[in-house]
């Protein structure tokens, strides 16, 4: 995975539901957890979900966290 891919999914935003707006890094895991068991929506954004869900489930947030920007 390229780091540009991880700086775009790390700052993307939620873009509906319950959690609209927030950055996909700060989504709770259960949330994640829970589109991991249902599917991830298709596109860009699944991907996105997808890879924010293998960073939390990994303990790699520490890592990616310098990469959120305001």
């Amino acid at each position: 995975m390229e780091s540009e891919n991880i700086r775009i999914a790390v700052n993307q935003t939620m873009p509906f539901g319950k959690y609209a707006g927030r950055k996909l890094i700060h989504l709770p895991e259960p949330y994640l957890v829970w589109f991991h068991k249902q599917g991830f929506p298709s596109g860009a954004l699944g991907q996105q979900l997808a890879l924010i869900y293998e960073v939390k489930l990994n303990g790699l947030e520490p890592l990616v966290l310098p990469l959120v920007e305001d």
